[in-house]
């Protein structure tokens, strides 16, 4: 696909077809780097993204419920 760069203000743009960014899954903010030659833009990825897809709070196991009772009963030696 080609296009041109437009002016806009003191820089410029490109304009990039919904298509093209839906493909990518590019929202609202982007990541711009260079790859020699070549600008590369990417979606910007959250931070800990997919770290709970799946979780299921009732398959979760309290371990300090699994304690004896007098598990804390000694005296501590500091």
């Amino acid at each position: 696909m080609r296009t041109t760069l437009r002016r806009i203000g003191n820089s410029q743009g490109v304009l990039i077809p919904a298509p093209l960014l839906a493909e990518c899954g590019i929202q609202d903010e982007i990541e711009l780097h260079l790859e020699g030659k070549k600008i590369v833009i990417e979606p910007v990825q959250q931070p800990r993204a997919g770290w709970f897809d799946g979780y299921r709070a009732e398959d979760d196991v309290d371990v300090w419920q699994q304690l004896p009772p007098d598990a804390d009963s000694e005296a501590w030696e500091w």
